[in-house]
């Protein structure tokens, strides 16, 4: 069950090799923090979802844009931008055919970029405009429009077909895509909630689809002396520590992933929720990271406590866990103990936060 507290979806700007595209394969969302992208019929359907390996020359870009395709241009493109530099790409798994080129002064440092039938948009929203442009390194057909106010604070900004889109999180309904007419007028044409098994694979989509990151210590046992004299016991205690993969087993049973990806079932769900709990709490994270030997898959173990209680006196042992939701999912090896029924005050230093 998810989580009542609001959190949001990271916006694109602050996840860089994040973005969202569309051309006559699907929609394109590029996860570089991944190293995979999906691709889906529409972010409304989790029809023919398949997950892709992406290409290490290609992650990383601060944005991706699909190319105009016409009978000239029947093969889907994909231009990755890296400051002023464009790389080119006929495949994002193989960076088959790349050519590089540099953008054109005029078409440099927008805020968000997309592609609206043949015409590339550079947004830029400090200015209030947007430009366009038929090639972003010769700035062909260009033209500036002032964007609408409705059209400014989009969260992801991309094309379909000769129709301009954006997201954003309604207060009342959620993640929603937005497809308008003209950005210049705000024309709104149609709007759609994002279907679930698409919105979590967004940075910050996890929070929504199962609820925020949380962490807690749970009580594993109460040590009571019951004599009237000091004692020492040499305790032993078995805690399950790693991660549970069956938790969150469900997020992929709607996604085709690619053996190039992982063939190890559960793998890219672990790497969403570690880029879960790194979020600040605000996109629903706990801003922890957790080393990889944490992640291992759950197991038990013995661990050794020595205790000395003094008479009548109770101590209390604590084990440290990470979930999403309602949902533990992450059981850390340390054990703290304390005096008194209050939980520990602090994270576990194997957790860097």
């Amino acid at each position: 069950m998810a989580s009542e507290a609001k959190t949001k979806l990271v916006p694109q700007k602050e996840s860089k090799g994040t973005d969202i595209f569309r051309n006559s394969s699907g929609t394109f969302i590029v996860r570089s923090d991944l190293g995979c992208y999906m691709i889906c019929e529409s972010l409304d359907s989790n029809h023919n979802i398949r997950i892709e390996r992406l290409h290490p020359a290609c992650q990383d870009g601060n944005h991706y844009v699909n190319s105009w395709e016409s009978l000239k241009n029947p093969h889907p493109y994909t231009t990755i931008i890296k400051g002023t530099s464009m790389r080119t790409v006929s495949n994002l798994t193989t960076d088959s055919g790349p050519i590089v080129s540099e953008m054109h002064p005029n078409c440099r440092g927008g805020d968000y970029y997309m592609t609206v039938n043949d015409l590339h948009y550079v947004l830029f929203l400090s200015k209030g405009k947007f430009h366009v442009s038929s090639d972003l390194s010769k700035d062909t057909r260009a033209a500036d429009y002032p964007l609408h106010t409705d059209c400014q604070k989009g969260l992801y900004y991309f094309g379909i077909y000769d129709k301009p889109a954006l997201i954003k999180v309604d207060e009342n309904w959620g993640p929603q895509y937005y497809q308008y007419s003209n950005f210049e007028t705000g024309e709104l044409q149609l709007f759609r909630s994002i279907h679930p098994d698409v919105l979590t694979f967004l940075p910050g989509g996890l929070a929504l689809t199962q609820g925020a990151s949380f962490g807690a210590w749970n009580l594993l046992k109460m040590l009571y002396n019951e004599s009237e004299s000091t004692v020492t016991w040499d305790y032993q205690i078995t805690v399950t520590v790693g991660y549970n993969r069956k938790t969150m087993s469900s997020i992929e049973h709607n996604w085709k992933i690619s053996s190039e990806v992982s063939a190890e079932p559960g793998w890219l769900t672990k790497l969403i929720c570690k880029a879960q709990v790194k979020l600040t709490a605000e996109y629903g994270g706990k801003s922890i990271r957790v080393d990889e030997e944490t992640w291992s898959e759950t197991k038990q173990t013995q661990e050794s406590v020595r205790v000395s209680l003094g008479p009548n006196q109770k101590i209390y042992l604590w084990q440290y866990h990470l979930g999403i939701g309602q949902e533990p999912i992450l059981f850390c090896r340390d054990i703290s103990v304390t005096k008194t029924p209050t939980p520990p005050a602090y994270i576990p230093p194997i957790l860097e936060v």
